[in-house]
């Protein structure tokens, strides 16, 4: 007798199993109604829209300044990247010059926020085939980047920070030397971490075949960032479409072959070591600028005065009123920008009537994308490389639903 058939009628019976939405292993809030031949996944039925928060009509209704805090909360494991590439969207459309220094520590910013992201991509791929060694270890490495976050705006995980234009206020001698240290000490954890995973015979057994995509669905998918990149795809946004000045930095965009768990474990652990490179070569651009002050475009119409200007002196008073009751006008268009978010091509598209609130912004949300691809890259694998594809893909239940 054949292992789930009916004994009467001769016919094979599945098993239906219900994988979230609160299931601790899927990583957020979301559903996955599996048909089941014993451990094997037959089909696949997702389910999204538990945290769903309307993002984009919220955003509507808010002064451009405060649509920052909303962008936070999509992928929160690197949030700084999503309020940058808000920032430089509003800033392309009013058309906004940053000074280099100010292009500069954004970059350092955004690679520490990448390297955030993937020490918990890469760690929880290690926790879901059993090893939990490397993410105790590693998250205290992240805890150092959090420090660096909240010397300089006060904030860990939900940011806010940096403004349009720039930064509200210049990094403290402090969080300067918790950057250089970081980028000093880091890479021998990262050794650590590679020697705990990178040739281990049950993590390789685990993840070597487990999820696969090719490049061609890949591409079909729309797919992005390391995902794409593992299935051997060379695309990255700070190379293809570069801003902040990121054409000033030399790096190496990883690939994979198979576009499996293994290859997108991978391609993240490498983009860390180039991250550590970006910001040694962003440290040392810093110091041969010329400007060793600026920390703000001159757009007196986005940045807050200093306090004392605000007592002292009436137009920047008036500067402060309009700021912080957002009566602050921008031109009318329509543009695109993106950024390499931690996890794909992060986009806002935004269009202006001239009001003071954007008229319309949709948000491209990668893992919105990736997810479509879910049931069809588990299917026919164990149920248990269904957690660990998941983990892989990282997918962020707060970008998906958005």
């Amino acid at each position: 007798m054949e292992l789930n058939t009916d004994v009467k009628s001769g016919q094979k019976q599945y098993t239906t199993l219900n994988l979230g939405p609160t299931h601790p292993a899927t990583h957020g809030i979301f559903q996955n109604v599996l048909k089941m031949d014993g451990e094997i996944i037959v089909d696949s039925e997702p389910t999204i829209g538990y945290i769903h928060r309307a993002f984009e009509k919220l955003a509507e209704h808010k002064p451009f300044y405060q649509v920052t805090p909303i962008t936070d909360r999509m992928n929160y494991c690197s949030s700084p990247i999503n309020n940058m590439g808000w920032h430089m969207t509003v800033e392309k459309l009013i058309g906004a010059k940053l000074p280099k220094r100010v292009e500069y520590m954004r970059v350092i910013i955004m690679e520490l926020a990448r390297i955030s992201d993937h020490i918990v991509c890469n760690t929880v791929i290690g926790v879901d085939t059993g090893a939990m060694t490397g993410f105790l270890y590693l998250f205290q490495w992240r805890e150092k980047i959090y420090e660096i976050f909240e010397d300089i705006c006060g904030a860990r995980l939900t940011t806010n920070i940096g403004r349009i234009g720039g930064f509200e206020r210049d990094f403290s001698e402090g969080a300067w030397r918790k950057i250089k240290d970081f980028v000093k000490e880091y890479p021998a954890a990262l050794k650590e971490f590679e020697n705990l995973l990178v040739r281990n015979r049950i993590f390789i057994d685990r993840t070597v075949g487990c999820g696969p995509i090719s490049a061609e669905k890949a591409l079909n998918y729309s797919f992005s960032g390391p995902n794409l990149r593992a299935a051997g795809v060379d695309y990255d946004v700070r190379v293809m479409n570069p801003y902040s000045s990121y054409e000033d930095f030399d790096f190496i965009i990883p690939i994979g072959t198979q576009g499996d768990t293994y290859d997108r474990f991978m391609v993240r652990d490498e983009e860390m070591w180039q991250s550590l490179s970006i910001i040694r070569q962003a440290i040392e651009k810093l110091e041969k600028l010329e400007d060793k002050t600026s920390f703000h475009a001159d757009i007196p119409s986005f940045y807050l005065p200093p306090k004392e200007d605000v007592y002292n002196n009436m137009e920047a008073l008036i500067y402060h009123f309009k700021i912080v009751m957002g009566e602050t006008d921008v031109p009318v268009g329509e543009v695109y920008h993106c950024v390499e978010g931690g996890n794909g091509e992060l986009g806002f598209y935004l269009v202006s009537d001239g009001g003071r609130q954007p008229f319309r912004l949709h948000l491209r949300r990668p893992c919105f994308i990736y997810y479509q691809a879910y049931a069809e890259m588990i299917k026919g694998g164990f149920l248990s490389d269904a957690i660990l594809t998941m983990s892989s893909m990282n997918v962020i239940a707060g970008e998906l639903d958005a």
